[in-house]
């Protein structure tokens, strides 16, 4: 506030102008939930543009992971129609939003059985047909219990590099990336045609095949194991020989099929000279 004074007058104070609101903010509560509870997020979004926007709507999203992947949606109030997933988000309709004026969705979301604990950043948006303000920065969510995924991820080594020899020793690692504890990882291994099995402590063939299975057993998160198994070459070997690695097996679930997988490649430049 400030004033105002002329000579010979009386003092005229004047009150700054209230800020506008922010085009879309929200509240959660509570702001940590266990898996399973329910919570709700109650979006107020303004137009703050000198036009109408048209079949408005309150969306939320969240950062880290996609607010439809963390919870479902159980009800919604404040809105023209019902509530809907779209993409990464939820969306509030509102109808035609005019200048100034503002709308309150409050939406009640129900905690994943499965989602794994930690926190998520919510944001907001007010979004039209005709024209959309900016994603901006809302409260956070904290959920806890118990983890209800493990990544299991692969690699596999040959050896000895750049040695040229007729025996090769593949040495697969499988790391726990979490967040969870995982049990009964199993990996698969297929070795390149021309190569002869030759044993293995911690894997076994399979019959007859060129495939040999390695039970690796319980990886706390964080933690890695890794198993071996050894190969000949034969007379037949020639050329770029590729050895591929699977995981094919682990309890709980695993997230991230990107790195259950792994190859190496050596190369036989005579029936019994390998070089890796």
């Amino acid at each position: 506030m400030f004033t105002l004074v002329a000579a010979g007058a009386t003092a005229l104070s004047v009150a700054p102008a209230a800020a506008a609101p922010q085009s879309s903010s929200a509240e959660v509560s509570p702001a940590t939930v266990a898996q399973g509870q329910t919570f709700t997020v109650t979006e107020q979004i303004y137009n703050s543009q000198d036009f109408t926007i048209t079949s408005a709507r309150a969306a939320i999203y969240s950062t880290q992971r996609g607010i439809a992947d963390v919870a479902d949606l159980v009800s919604c109030t404040g809105t023209t129609s019902d509530c809907y997933v779209f993409g990464s988000s939820f969306r509030g309709p509102v109808g035609d939003l005019p200048a100034g004026e503002s709308r309150t969705v409050t939406f009640t979301f129900r905690a994943k059985d499965d989602v794994d604990p930690g926190t998520v950043a919510l944001q907001t948006q007010l979004v039209g047909d005709n024209y959309a303000l900016d994603t901006l920065a809302g409260p956070d969510l904290t959920i806890t219990g118990v983890p209800k995924t493990a990544d299991i991820g692969v690699s596999v080594q040959a050896s000895p590099p750049g040695i040229l020899t007729s025996k090769i020793t593949y040495t697969i690692t499988a790391t726990n990336k979490g967040p969870g504890a995982a049990t009964d990882v199993r990996l698969s291994s297929t070795y390149a045609p021309g190569l002869i099995y030759a044993g293995s402590t911690t894997c076994s063939r399979v019959g007859s095949t060129r495939q040999v299975t390695c039970a690796v057993g319980s990886l706390s998160s964080g933690a890695g194991k890794t198993v071996s198994f050894s190969v000949n070459a034969g007379l037949l070997a020639l050329g770029p020989l590729t050895t591929t690695v699977t995981r094919q097996a682990s309890t709980p679930a695993d997230p991230n099929a990107a790195n259950d997988k792994a190859a190496v490649t050596c190369h036989a430049l005579t029936g019994l000279l390998v070089r890796c």
